[in-house]
């Protein structure tokens, strides 16, 4: 009797782990479009992405880059100081929006261009995102906001 007990509680552990191990492995799937990278342009010049991988992308927008062509493409380039990369964006940007200030892409990296199908820019005058904080901080170039 006790061999049984023991057997069928060997039994259901086992069920049990593989029931877990089938549910990550599920929901892992189910978020595998969903999970968006975060890279700083340094990190994306240096081991570019696959063109097929949406990834965000964060930085600066760098002074005297933005520009707008007729068909409302809009081009500018994000930078974290050390390297650069242009980017491309078909639609309307944030109000807030500008040179000088931190933004947040999401898209893919085509031909050495990121082209983005969702750009964020900070909500107020003192915020930034701080994946992009982070990423100026390692660069050595970030400054506190004056308060």
């Amino acid at each position: 009797m006790k061999n049984l007990k023991k057997q069928r509680r060997i039994q259901v552990i086992a069920v049990a782990v593989v029931a877990l191990v089938l549910a990550t492995g599920l929901i892992g799937y189910a978020m595998r479009d969903g999970i968006n990278f975060f890279r700083s342009p340094t990190q994306v010049v240096e081991e570019p992405p696959r063109a097929s991988e949406v990834f965000r992308i964060g930085g600066l927008v760098e002074e005297g880059s933005l520009s707008q062509g007729n068909d409302n493409l809009i081009r500018f380039n994000v930078t974290d100081g050390n390297a650069v990369v242009p980017v491309s964006y078909q639609g309307l940007l944030p109000d807030l929006f500008a040179e000088n200030q931190g933004m947040v892409g999401t898209g893919k990296y085509v031909n050495g261009v990121f082209e983005a199908s969702e750009i964020l820019a900070k909500h107020d005058e003192t915020y930034m995102p701080r994946e992009v904080v982070d990423a100026l901080k390692e660069q050595g170039v970030y400054q506190e906001p004056d308060s």
